[in-house]
């Protein structure tokens, strides 16, 4: 799996999605899926902007519900992480159930969990920076309730591996999956992932009925845990020369947007803020891909450094950038950024945000 970078190769992406196909085959490992997640997690569209540019081809809002049903969790996690800052790094609703480690079963960081279609996924994972997101689920499911881990490490490894990397979707959904987020745990049977990704494997470990999982002792080749090493690659930073008349725009690893003011005479500047990435570490492929769709933007530059330190550059240019989590330390002008629905804040449950944002969607 490779995804291009340019602006016009994601815009057809995005017109050639089959909304229908998508509902149908959405679960299965060659579904119909869109394949966006890499670009809206990076910032470069929206999902409000995906949305209405499908309206926009002839979509009928109601026709692909699931579509922009899936759209729309990516949202609700994200105005959970507004809501609720860093309180989204540990247990949010209840402690995470019958853990008995904080690291995560070295099988799955090298691939050798003995179930083939699994050890395959998680190679394809670390060299492409992709996994259905199927597989997602599968394998928090083998981390934190087969292998017993708590979520967070392991939560942190596939972070640091995805080029769709969210923190809000990937620490909120594996707690949903650990019981953490979520009044029970997750489990799938071999069964379940043979249907799925078409293998036909029998007698592993995820070989057992349902109702065997609660009470299911960690398998040996699950036993050995390790704490991976996630450290950040980063670039050099460009030579800046600020046009102090001119307003500054920040770009950052959450948004690459080349439509946003893309008319004002204005520097653009893409800020990698070390600490952060001491927080959220990304595979070097992660940043390479960052770079690539920041070519988007026409004579955008790098800037490695803290945002005080960038702050001394620009010296008197008035500095925007669009309200993200990450960008508590951002002084200057914050722009909103695009949300589909008009829903706001923090909802205990997907479906009771999903209610509001129907209500919205049948007064269209």
């Amino acid at each position: 799996m490779t995804f291009k970078t340019s602006f016009a190769d994601i815009l057809a992406k995005i017109d050639a999605i089959d909304p229908n196909a998508y509902a149908k085959t959405r679960n299965f490992v060659d579904g119909a899926v869109s394949y966006l997640s890499p670009y809206i997690s990076r910032g470069v569209i929206s999902t409000h902007f995906v949305l209405h540019r499908l309206i926009e081809k002839g979509h009928d809002v109601l026709q692909m519900e699931k579509f922009v049903q899936e759209l729309a969790w990516r949202d609700y996690w994200q105005q959970i992480w507004v809501s609720k800052g860093n309180e989204i790094n540990k247990d949010l609703k209840q402690d995470q159930p019958d853990f008995n480690n904080n690291e995560m079963p070295t099988a799955l960081t090298n691939s050798s969990t003995g179930i083939e279609i699994i050890d395959t996924q998680i190679k394809h994972l670390q060299e492409t920076g992709y996994l259905h997101n199927h597989m997602r689920m599968y394998l928090a499911s083998i981390a934190c309730n087969i292998g017993k881990s708590h979520w967070k490490v392991p939560a942190q490894w596939m972070y640091y591996n995805l080029l769709d990397g969210d923190w809000a979707s990937n620490a909120l959904s594996w707690q949903w999956v650990a019981g953490a987020n979520a009044n029970k745990k997750y489990y799938a049977n071999q069964e379940n992932i043979n249907t799925f990704f078409y293998s036909k494997e029998k007698g592993t470990f995820l070989d057992v009925p349902y109702e065997e999982f609660p009470d299911l002792n960690i398998p040996p080749v699950l036993q050995e845990t390790t704490l991976p090493k996630l450290t950040t690659w980063l670039p050099k930073s460009d030579e800046l020369n600020i046009d102090g008349t001119l307003p500054t725009l920040i770009y950052n690893y959450y948004n690459l947007d080349p439509k946003w003011n893309e008319n004002l005479v204005a520097n653009r500047v893409l800020i990698f803020e070390p600490s952060i990435f001491t927080q959220y570490p990304v595979a070097k492929h992660c940043i390479e891909f960052c770079l690539s769709l920041a070519q988007n933007i026409p004579n955008l530059k790098v800037f490695v450094g803290e945002f005080e330190d960038l702050k001394l550059q620009t010296g008197n240019s008035r500095l925007h950038f669009k309200e993200h989590p990450l960008n508590t330390s951002y002084q200057g002008t914050e722009e909103p950024r695009d949300w589909m629905f008009s829903a706001t804040g923090y909802y205990p449950s997907f479906f009771s945000f999903w209610k509001k944002c129907k209500k919205e969607i049948k007064a269209w």
